[in-house]
């Protein structure tokens, strides 16, 4: 049983910044990897970073290379998004899910939060 909680999604401006929360509570020792993935309004949901709770390897879609952060805080039980230099198709719904490889795939990942709304808007 393990609970995912998204926070720090909001509204931002082309360039702007935000950093994007994922708590995670309950029962979590079977997991290796934290995903983060976003669905904008009618399209498919889609893999932005992921990062290994044992070694700390990261991966990243191209769309966001140097421009997005993933890191982690194993005592805390925290993953965290950066998000600079936002632009307008950035916006979607942001998702952090546990799996058990580091990988942008959906399917690699078995327990979903229920998101957090980012909107990069003029």
């Amino acid at each position: 049983q393990v609970q995912l909680v998204e926070s720090g999604g909001g509204l931002v401006q082309p360039g702007g910044s935000l950093r994007l929360s994922c708590s995670l509570s309950g029962i979590t020792l079977d997991y290796e990897s934290i995903g983060w993935f976003r669905q904008a309004p009618g399209k498919e949901r889609e893999g932005v970073s992921s990062i290994s709770r044992s070694d700390g390897r990261t991966l990243y879609a191209d769309s966001v290379k140097g421009r997005f952060t993933i890191s982690r805080d194993n005592a805390d039980n925290t993953v965290y998004l950066q998000m600079t230099n936002l632009k307008s198709e950035d916006t979607a719904v942001y998702y952090c899910a546990l799996g058990l490889v580091v990988s942008l795939t959906t399917g690699a990942y078995g327990s979903w939060g229920q998101g957090t709304q980012v909107t990069v808007s003029s």
